[in-house]
């Protein structure tokens, strides 16, 4: 008698346990009106390495720029290590994650207009979406300009950019000009907007920008495909990266 009713107590567990499992399910909660966020992994650890390190190089650029004297010597080993970042960062854009790639978040001016609209559609807010995507080319694009620039710099006192003696002297003086005077303040000023848009989304649309290129993930409502992020594509990512530091060093050294 007791042996059965022990029986019976462990069946009605587990239709207990098997209950709660299917109420716990994304189905049910989606048929019970319920909320439903999916883990997407937008930002794979390459492309938020990158982001980091390129923020950490600038401000490293700044600090030193503005320091001089012995400093420049890490002024040129931080953009150095920029110009590796970013030839990282232009191959990693067609053969990296899927967010990542320039094919998925560059679009035409009509797209832009009608995201600005609100007309934008939720595949366009997984990754960078088009208006932020105009950000982050006109970042890389002046970046490319600014260390470009710098290889030819000459201050005529003690920092010269390991090309400069290679070009004429009215080069050398435009692209120090450049350097100093003019792609300096637009990449602060591009800075500021990015931060400024990363406050924005933060406050008035409850969207943190941020927390995904830390951990690389978003919880969106719908469920869209996650960039590849295995130890396979990270050993890739390096590998890049090691070429590309080489190429940039090999530049130098040459120059030298």
């Amino acid at each position: 008698m007791y042996a059965c009713q022990t029986c019976g107590s462990i069946a009605g567990l587990r239709q207990n346990s098997i209950l709660i499992q299917v109420r716990d399910t994304p189905l049910h909660r989606q048929s019970a009106g319920e909320n439903v966020l999916n883990r997407v992994r937008v930002w794979d650890l390459p492309t938020r390495v990158f982001h980091w390190g390129l923020v950490f190089c600038f401000v490293g650029l700044v600090t030193t720029g503005a320091v001089g004297g012995q400093a420049m010597v890490w002024h040129f080993r931080f953009g150095y290590c920029v110009l590796s970042l970013l030839l990282f960062r232009l191959v990693w854009g067609f053969v990296g994650g899927t967010w990542s790639r320039f094919s998925v978040f560059i679009t035409g001016p009509a797209t832009v207009l009608r995201y600005a609209r609100g007309e934008g559609t939720a595949q366009q807010s997984v990754g960078h979406n088009p208006l932020g995507a105009l950000s982050v080319l006109a970042l890389l694009g002046f970046a490319v300009l600014q260390v470009a620039a710098g290889l030819f710099s000459d201050d005529e006192i003690a920092a010269a950019g390991p090309l400069a003696k290679m070009v004429a002297n009215s080069w050398v003086s435009l692209a120090t000009y450049y350097h100093t005077k003019i792609g300096k303040i637009i990449l602060i000023v591009l800075v500021q907007l990015h931060i400024a848009a990363i406050i924005f989304y933060r406050i008035r649309r409850n969207e943190n920008l941020l927390l995904p290129m830390l951990n690389g993930d978003k919880e969106l409502a719908q469920p869209f495909e996650s960039a590849r992020d295995d130890s396979e594509s990270r050993t890739k990512a390096l590998v890049l990266f090691g070429v590309c530091a080489v190429c940039v060093t090999g530049l130098v050294q040459w120059a030298r």
